[in-house]
């Protein structure tokens, strides 16, 4: 580890982790409904008619290499809303992809249990321990599965999925969660693309749950808050959840840009913006 790196690691450890200014309680959540909680990052637990989905669960200090019980790597800005023991043990959990700030192994192994089951992209499933889960089913682009009676679709998004730089055959996924009363999307970690478009149908997206930060100066493989509603309107999308801001600090953009662009760019319907704020909940119905 080079003097500036070990300054910073040493800077880094100091530094206290603020609470999450939310508490979500989704204890009260009815069976009926679509509902969801931003629990930092990309992690957000929704329930769908009764069924709980958590996508991309990082509910750590940090995210990075697990070494024993260590994790050694980005440390998080703000606390997650609900830790491992405080979540609801999801029946679906839903990876998008390998990167460490999507795919934590620690939280994934605090979630093992034999009630729940994880859809995960293609060739990624190696790193879980998938006897302890009910199953692991691997999706690629435009493959879909079952789950009780939700349809889980992947589609391609722009970005890559390699955990290590070297095992680029790793996939990586955006996905379209149906049901017959409510449409979910999850666009995963993108940079802009034209694929949300094949997404829309005659059906509305209710909810698409969008990264907007980290594209400064990595904009080849994150979208802007704009372009990211670019994408959930290609999509057909009404409300938009947004996340991959405010939980690490992954680039050079200013803490707050990415929201305060995204409120922006929702100006003219400000309704659309479904929360902003770690720990804060949606609830829809029709």
């Amino acid at each position: 580890m080079g003097p500036q790196l070990w300054e910073r690691y040493s800077q880094d450890r100091k530094r206290i982790i603020l609470a999450a200014p939310h508490r979500p309680h989704p204890e009260n959540w009815s069976d009926t409904g679509l509902h969801a909680a931003w629990l930092g990052h990309s992690s957000v637990l929704l329930k769908i008619d009764g069924i709980t989905v958590l996508t991309d669960p990082v509910l750590g200090s940090r995210a990075g290499l697990t070494v024993g019980p260590v994790t050694v790597g980005l440390k998080r800005l703000v606390a997650p809303a609900l830790t491992v023991e405080e979540t609801p043990q999801p029946d679906l959990i839903l990876l998008s992809h390998t990167h460490m700030d999507h795919f934590d192994i620690t939280t994934l192994r605090g979630l093992e249990s034999p009630e729940t089951q994880v859809i995960t992209a293609a060739r990624t499933s190696d790193l879980l321990r998938t006897p302890k889960y009910q199953e692991v089913t691997e999706l690629a682009w435009g493959q879909q599965t079952r789950f009780k009676d939700l349809t889980i679709r992947a589609f391609e998004v722009n970005h890559w999925g390699a955990r290590m730089r070297t095992d680029t055959w790793r996939g990586f996924n955006g996905y379209v969660i149906d049901s017959p009363r409510y449409r979910i999307l999850f666009g995963g970690d993108t940079a802009m693309t034209n694929t949300f478009r094949k997404m829309r149908t005659s059906r509305p997206v209710d909810l698409a749950i969008m990264p907007i930060g980290a594209y400064n100066p990595w904009i080849h493989a994150h979208c802007t808050p704009e372009q990211a509603l670019k994408m959930a309107n290609d999509a057909g999308s009404d409300f938009v959840l947004p996340v991959h801001h405010k939980t690490f600090n992954l680039s050079s953009e200013p803490y707050l840009e990415p929201i305060e662009r995204m409120v922006n760019a929702v100006a003219q319907d400000a309704r659309r913006l479904a929360l902003s704020e770690i720990g804060e909940e949606f609830h829809f119905s029709k």
